[in-house]
């Protein structure tokens, strides 16, 4: 499985938020749909809260990608 970088610029990221950020979703209604049915996985782990935090390390999964995404906090200069 390849898992694929994802920068963010603050210590964390709402799920929801992050889904679009990466460009997974075109909407944060998609996002919430997607969650909401139990397609996307934080660290291994169905997760149904939109507004779960996420932070550097985690990697995101969602149901029929092959990808891992994984959150990288960058330096915000």
């Amino acid at each position: 499985m390849t898992i694929k970088k994802i920068p963010i610029k603050t210590e964390s990221i709402q799920l929801d938020q992050f889904l679009k950020w990466s460009n997974l979703v075109s909407s944060g209604g998609q996002a919430k749909n997607l969650i909401q049915e139990g397609k996307v996985s934080v660290n291994g782990e169905v997760e149904y809260n939109r507004g779960r935090k996420i932070y550097s390390g985690d990697l995101i999964t969602m149901a029929q990608d092959d990808l891992k995404y994984q959150v990288n906090q960058v330096s915000g200069d």
